[in-house]
């Protein structure tokens, strides 16, 4: 039940950051960037998008990850697609951020929500996957994975966003993977203090 709780809080706060990210008319990395390049490009909901993205990643995470991961993962996109689809209705409406605000409000709020998730084996697909594989199989902290792909992604979403918002994406990316970074080294020690504690 605490899985459960803590993947529908990570959503609900990823959602708000998505949304003032996207209001600010910002771009991030990952399937949640491309989806809000193809929003602004052809004038689509953000939601079903983002939605409908994810599914040829969910093959993957079956293969790699296994089917409890790929499930917690399917609620985690399918919940977030709802929320944001909520929230964009009724209270994010004609809603106007400024891009710095975005990039370091919204920024924060989605790297907090996305190491919640990751705490939680669950992910918002696309490279989240490939981030909590490299992870599991090399220990590679999955905030500078999702660093390495998401500025991949800004970069070709500059054109989408402009140059200016196309800085400010890249911002936002470097907030979104500090706070993954951060509350996953915040993780890792507290597990460590918890084992030695343990031992003694």
């Amino acid at each position: 039940m605490n899985r459960v709780i803590s993947i529908i809080l990570g959503c609900l706060i990823t959602g708000i950051g998505t949304l003032l990210l996207a209001h600010a008319h910002l771009v991030i990395g990952g399937t949640a960037g491309l989806s809000l390049s193809l929003s602004y490009l052809m004038g689509i909901p953000f939601s079903p998008t983002f939605f409908v993205i994810n599914i040829p990643f969910y093959t993957f995470a079956v293969l790699r990850m296994g089917w409890n991961f790929t499930l917690a993962t399917f609620a985690a996109v399918t919940l977030l697609s709802c929320i944001t689809g909520g929230l964009e209705h009724w209270l994010f409406n004609g809603f106007a951020v400024a891009p710095w605000i975005g990039a370091t409000l919204g920024g924060g709020l989605a790297g907090l929500g996305l190491a919640i998730l990751f705490e939680n084996r669950s992910s918002l697909g696309g490279a989240n996957i490939l981030a909590l594989y490299l992870e599991q199989k090399y220990n590679w902290n999955p905030g500078y994975t999702n660093c390495v792909f998401d500025s991949i992604v800004v970069l070709s979403g500059v054109y989408a966003a402009g140059l200016l918002r196309g800085l400010y994406s890249v911002l936002a990316v470097i907030v979104i993977s500090s706070v993954i970074g951060y509350c996953k080294s915040r993780s890792a020690k507290r597990a460590q203090i918890l084992s030695t504690a343990t031992e003694l």
